[in-house]
C-alpha cells in the first residue's frame, strides 16, 4: 500500500479529509442533480402550459361553433313549427278534419256529410252526420252505417268556440 494510501485510511486526519470529501462529493451530486431536475421539470412545466393555453383556445372556438349551431338549430326549429303549422292547417292528418260553426264537409270516401250546427258550446258541440244531429262531447265516438255494407265512427277529438276537430273513418262491415 502506498503511503498516502495508508495515511488517507489509517490516519484519524486521513479518514476525515476522506468523509469531508466524500460529504462534498454527495452534496455537489445532490445540488447538481437538484438544478438539474428543476431545469426539467420547469421546460416540461412550460410545455404543459403552452398545451392549456392551445386547448383553452380550442375549447373557446368549440363553445362559439356550438352556440352557433345552437342558435341555427333553435332557428330552424322554429321555422318548422310555424311550417308545420302552416301545413296542419291546409291539410291535417289523414281522416282529421277541422270543422268550423255552421260549414259541412262530405268525409270517409264520400260516405259522410258532417257539419258542425252553431257554435261549440261548454258541454259539447252539436254535430250532424248524414242529417241526423248529436250532442258531442271531445272524446265521443258516433257510429253510422250509411249503407249495409259500410261501417264508419266519426270520433270528436276537442274543440273550441271556433272550430271543433274530428276524425272519420269508415270500412266495410264484418260478415257475421
Amino acid at each position: 500500500m502506498s503511503p498516502r494510501m495508508y495515511r488517507v485510511l489509517m490516519t484519524r486526519g486521513g479518514r476525515f479529509e476522506l468523509v469531508v470529501v466524500a460529504a462534498i462529493f454527495v452534496l455537489a451530486v445532490a445540488i447538481g442533480g437538484h438544478i438539474y431536475g428543476r431545469r426539467l421539470a420547469l421546460r416540461e412545466l412550460g410545455e404543459r402550459d403552452a398545451f392549456i393555453l392551445f386547448l383553452q383556445n380550442e375549447g373557446g372556438k368549440l363553445e362559439a361553433s356550438f352556440n352557433e349551431q345552437t342558435a341555427k338549430i333553435a332557428a330552424l326549429q322554429a321555422e318548422l313549427k310555424s311550417v308545420q303549422a302552416t301545413l296542419d292547417a291546409i291539410m291535417p292528418a289523414e281522416n282529421t278534419y277541422n270543422i268550423h260553426p255552421n260549414q259541412s264537409l262530405t268525409v270517409a270516401g264520400g260516405h259522410l256529410v258532417i257539419g258542425l250546427v252553431g257554435a261549440p258550446m261548454n258541454e259539447g258541440v252539436n254535430i250532424n252526420v248524414n242529417g241526423k244531429q248529436q250532442l258531442a262531447a271531445a272524446g265521443t265516438v258516433i257510429h253510422v252505417a250509411p249503407d249495409p255494407a259500410t261501417s264508419c265512427e266519426v270520433a270528436v277529438q276537442s274543440f273550441d268556440m271556433f272550430k271543433a276537430a274530428l276524425t272519420a273513418s269508415c270500412s266495410a262491415a264484418k260478415s257475421r
